[in-house]
């Protein structure tokens, strides 16, 4: 019988995700796990702290869609499949310009990733139809990963609707409307029955049940568990035989 020995891990870093509602305190959250780390990530800022914009691609298409959401919170510019494939070329442009950090073997925190996407996208595609938004959000995230490798680990941060309400309007100094409140409490529901579906890579952090030590405790204890036994990151459209964007194996070239 021929064995066909096993290849060895690749030596990339983990890509990591942090997903919640505005106000639900993932970034705080996540700034605090990261500070006790002793290698520390780097930390990709989510959408909504790009406001002043920086240069290159990724900000000019966010630009973009806030000029058209014409100041929505949820960057709603009522063609929710186009703003679905714009947030996710971001997100391929946000893959792009940390490839060197991952290739090195530094962990990478991206402050959402797509899955906010597939969740916020869904949720405009069915109003009041929880059933189909969910099919959305799982077909939305299998597109995604035609375009770049889904995170390894998602960190989703949740609570109380309202309590992230207040949390937001508290910080951003604004009113969200009736309509925009209920958006927000139907996407919790939503990002939670999401991450039901995929046990493996999402982990949850669920505020109504841990105080904050806790919950940066936890989220810490996940970030280190991801540095390990990592799988080749490929070009998704490549197919599985593709070199890896890290470390450049391939299947049949095992690392020396």
């Amino acid at each position: 019988m021929t064995i066909t020995p096993q290849l060895p891990a690749c030596p990339r870093g983990p890509l990591i995700s942090a997903e919640g509602l505005n106000g639900v305190g993932k970034t705080y959250l996540t700034n605090r796990a990261v500070e006790a780390l002793d290698t520390k990530p780097l930390m990709l800022d989510e959408f909504s702290q790009r406001a002043n914009g920086r240069p290159g691609l990724g900000e000019a298409l966010l630009r973009s869609l806030r000029e058209a959401s014409i100041g929505d919170p949820f960057l709603r510019g009522g063609t929710p499949m186009t703003e679905a494939l714009i947030l996710m070329a971001i997100k391929r442009h946000d893959l792009d310009t940390v490839l060197p950090e991952l290739s090195s073997g530094r962990p990478v925190v991206e402050g959402r990733s797509v899955d906010t996407t597939a969740v916020c996208q869904a949720l405009l595609l069915h109003p009041g139809d929880p059933g189909a938004a969910l099919q959305t959000a799982v077909a939305l995230l299998g597109l995604a990963s035609s375009y770049r490798s889904l995170p390894d680990l998602t960190v989703l941060v949740t609570d109380d609707a309202s309590k992230a309400l207040e949390r937001a309007q508290q910080r951003d100094q604004c009113v969200f409307t009736t309509e925009q409140a209920t958006f927000m409490a139907e996407a919790c529901t939503l990002f939670e029955r999401l991450a039901a579906t995929d046990p493996v890579r999402y982990r949850v952090v669920d505020r109504r049940h841990v105080d904050e030590h806790q919950a940066a405790e936890q989220i810490r204890a996940w970030i280190r568990e991801a540095s390990g036994d990592l799988g080749c990151m490929v070009e998704p459209w490549q197919g599985a035989g593709a070199a890896c964007m890290c470390c450049g194996r391939t299947p049949e070239t095992p690392l020396a």
